[in-house]
């Protein structure tokens, strides 16, 4: 790497975009994930969609003890 660099021609903020939605990953306990898989594989569909209605369920759960 150098010491230094030359910014005097960048533009601030160039890359910058306010409205993005970003995925982030999620790592599944291999306990969870083959518990995860199984489902998916019974039910025909990706293991996004399980672990998503998994968490819907469980927001559903939270939302009626409060």
């Amino acid at each position: 790497m150098r010491k230094e660099y030359d910014f005097s021609k960048g533009e601030k903020g160039k890359f910058f975009k306010p409205d993005i939605k970003l995925n982030i990953p999620v790592y599944l306990d291999e306990e969870v994930s083959a518990f995860v898989d199984k489902i998916a594989a019974k039910k025909g569909i990706d293991r996004s969609s399980v672990v998503n209605n998994l968490l819907r369920g469980d927001i559903k759960i939270a939302e009626a003890m409060e």
